[in-house]
């Protein structure tokens, strides 16, 4: 029989009614006490009009139309993102098992002339895959596709977007989670914030508008950063997108950890009430608004939130040619299989109606998603990149990282649109100095943005422990943390009541004066090490409970850390401050940030000198508890 017969008939068949067993074979008659289900017959108003009647193969029982296909080019990814893989990593497919090229293509061909009519490709990385120009060349021959996209961490954008351009590529997503460069490296785990910075400036040069910037947005992370991720859109062709952070195998999902769209949005018109939503396009997945007379816009993806499985039109296909009908699902079929048994396009295009024939409604919410088992995120494709977060951050509010500038305050995102206006490159933003008496120039870092230009970093501006101590601590006949066998015990707080706990610690570093002067004057070939070790610390008072076995773990509202240098003693003064309003205190919190700022010091200086000495990591204060207040003199 000839193809296209058949192809008629097989059609005529799914429109009369598949249904799949558990076996995943689709069949004419309807499984066991189950109804027949019209596939067609109540098309959705969202679908639009076709010329032709769409492929009933890509068309699931709730009428739903895939016109979007994202294929993942590799699993392998040049950055080595916390967020993306599990801990312990990923397993790698066996480079045989991988589709190759001309499978990708015959997959693509297929889906194509079912109705796809855009194609995204994923990864991994996409872009270090080395004949991704060839696929794009290829994919733009065939007819009826209209988009052909690419998904990128921006790493290898501006060396290859000329010949992607010129081989048909037509949209660009781009994740960037951070503006703030030793942030960027401390979630990646790598250098390339630049590059990054550079591929995207080279996409608005080539004319790509809007270029899409993909955020993941976590809560402790980088939620302080909206603002300047909006502002960037005032002279920029950018559709900043903000995402809500979801659940996949590895990444510790945490319901705490997520920043609804409703409070973005908040945030955002509380700074821009003119903030205006614009209507939005068939089967879109994004929320999108824009701020009047800015270049560019914003929008928010709402997949935990507000789900948008109503009118989802996507398919995925996996490195190892695995067919997803749901990002969230871990239900999977191998085309790959199919295709290396030799099936004809008659039988994959079976394999595919059924697989999406048992498409369900809608996913099965946060909670139920983050239980479920499912690929880790690396390994379905970086969908919208940035899905997951770094391990087990416990929930931090508001902990702001910026860079005060002493006696000029320029804001980070202005910086950098001036920058792309110029066509330049965006630095790390500059740290003021001060003069001390001295011809050196000081350098001052703080983790919160000051209202005065204070002349002293180590004066903080929030309320401290009192001026002595309220009285000597009283002994304890035994340790807390040993029970009266002497086996360790974790210290039950349950009946404490909740009081204000305030913590300082402080450390110092000795650097010597070679490590010193290459500090002083940001000349370490590593990067800013004052900024980086202010980061370290910050995390580390988060992790705390994580790091010292027998701490409860506290939900800190604020974390300080400050660093000076003192030319006396070519040395670095670490001051760490933590609060949190609880039954126990924060003092290990505060120590152990002191204490991890100095060890990231000592790993930026090192290959400078190994004659570094870390000093003096104590308490300075305390506040709140049964204990009373102290404060050392």
């Amino acid at each position: 029989m000839a193809a296209q017969p058949v192809s008629r008939v097989v059609r005529r068949v799914l429109r009369a009614g598949v249904r799949s067993c558990s076996s995943g074979a689709p069949v004419t008659q309807p499984c066991p006490g189950e109804p027949v289900v019209e596939v067609l017959s109540r098309p959705r108003p969202f679908l639009g009009e076709h010329a032709a009647p769409f492929s009933a193969f890509l068309t699931d029982s709730f009428g739903r139309r895939h016109s979007y296909l994202r294929i993942s080019l590799t699993e392998r990814c040049n950055l080595r993102c916390q967020y993306c893989m599990p801990e312990e990593g990923v397993p790698l497919t066996p480079k045989a098992d991988l589709l190759t090229t001309e499978e990708i293509l015959t997959l693509a061909r297929l889906f194509v002339k079912e109705g796809v009519d855009k194609i995204r490709l994923t990864g991994g990385e996409p872009l270090i895959r080395p004949d991704v120009v060839d696929i794009v060349a290829q994919l733009r021959q065939l007819e009826g596709l209209r988009t052909i996209g690419i998904t990128t961490n921006g790493i290898n954008l501006a060396r290859l977007l000329p010949q992607l351009q010129k081989a048909g590529l037509s949209a660009i997503n781009v994740s960037l989670d951070t503006l703030v460069p030793a942030k960027f490296e401390f979630i990646v785990r790598r250098k390339g914030f630049h590059k990054v910075m550079e591929g995207i400036h080279k996409a608005i040069e080539l004319g790509y508008s809007p270029v899409k910037v993909n955020c993941v947005v976590m809560r402790g992370l980088n939620e302080d950063e909206l603002l300047d991720f909006v502002a960037l859109t005032e002279g920029l062709p950018l559709d900043v997108r903000f995402i809500e952070y979801m659940p996949f195998d590895g990444n510790k999902w945490n319901f705490k950890k997520m920043v609804s769209y409703k409070e973005m949005l908040d945030t955002l018109r509380q700074q821009w009430p003119e903030l205006e939503k614009l209507p939005e396009e068939e089967s879109s997945t994004a929320k999108a608004f824009k701020i009047p007379g800015f270049r560019g816009q914003v929008s928010f993806i709402t997949s935990m939130s507000e789900h948008f499985c109503g009118t989802c039109n996507r398919l995925r296909i996996t490195a190892d040619g695995n067919l997803k009908v749901c990002l969230f699902g871990n239900s999977e079929v191998s085309l790959r299989d199919h295709l290396r048994a030799g099936a004809s396009e008659e039988e994959l295009l079976r394999v595919i109606g059924a697989a999406v024939g048992r498409k369900k409604r809608q996913h099965a919410g946060m909670f139920n998603i983050s239980q479920m088992k499912n690929r880790p995120m690396i390994l379905i494709e970086l969908f919208l990149m940035r899905q997951d977060s770094p391990p087990a951050l416990p929930s931090t509010f508001r902990n702001s990282l910026r860079v005060q500038v002493l006696r000029h305050r320029v804001s980070f995102s202005s910086q950098m649109v001036t920058l792309w206006k110029g066509g330049g490159v965006p630095q790390a933003p500059l740290v003021a100095q001060r003069w001390l008496g001295s011809s050196l120039p000081q350098r001052h870092f703080s983790s919160h943005l000051d209202s005065d230009a204070n002349p002293k970093c180590l004066s903080p501006t929030e309320p401290q422990a009192p001026a002595a101590s309220s009285g000597p601590l009283p002994d304890s006949d035994q340790l807390t943390h040993v029970d009266t066998e002497g086996r360790m015990a974790m210290v039950d707080v349950g009946r404490k009541p909740d009081t204000e706990r305030v913590a300082m610690a402080s450390a110092v570093v000795l650097l010597g004066p070679v490590a010193f002067k290459l500090i002083q004057e940001n000349q370490l070939k590593k990067g800013d090490a004052l900024a980086v070790a202010q980061l370290a610390g910050i995390q580390a008072a988060k992790l705390t409970s994580q790091l010292i076995p027998l701490c409860h773990h506290v939900a800190l509202s604020h974390v300080q850390v400050q660093l000076e240098l003192d030319r006396t003693r070519h040395a670095a003064v670490i001051q760490a401050s933590c609060r949190a309003r609880g039954p126990t205190g924060v003092e290990m919190e505060a120590l152990t940030s002191a204490a991890v700022a100095a060890l990231a010091l000592y790993d930026m200086c090192k290959a400078v000198s190994r004659d570094i000495v870390l000093a003096e990591i104590k308490l300075v204060s305390k506040t709140g508890g049964q204990r009373g207040d102290f404060h050392r003199t």
